[in-house]
């Protein structure tokens, strides 16, 4: 009988993981034309970018060039790999250490 759920467990996990996340999604980006003429995607979850490669690297540049497209401050906590937050001194979050401490 334990082998029949671990079985089922191994199966439940690899049925989870086997869809790539863009299988998953199933709405599409829509094309647009925004007021000046460009064309654009509209992804579903809110991004935008445009479709000519020329104008999309000159607006890769531009955000670049903006602080909070380039990662966590020196000095702060978090943002691993680019995920999660970025928590600067002085907030209650930041270095707060083991919780498991008394």
């Amino acid at each position: 009988m334990k082998q029949i759920w671990i079985a089922a467990a191994v199966v439940a996990n690899l049925a989870m993981f086997a869809l790539p996340v863009s299988a998953q999604n199933k709405t599409p980006p829509v094309e647009a034309v925004t007021q000046s003429g460009d064309k654009v995607l509209l992804h579903p979850n809110g991004r935008w970018e445009y479709i000519e490669q020329r104008k999309a690297e000159e607006a890769r540049k531009t955000a670049q060039q903006y602080p909070e497209n380039q990662g966590c401050p020196p000095g702060s906590q978090g943002g691993l790999l680019g995920i999660g937050r970025c928590i600067m001194p002085g907030d209650k979050d930041y270095n707060r250490g083991s919780l498991g401490r008394r």
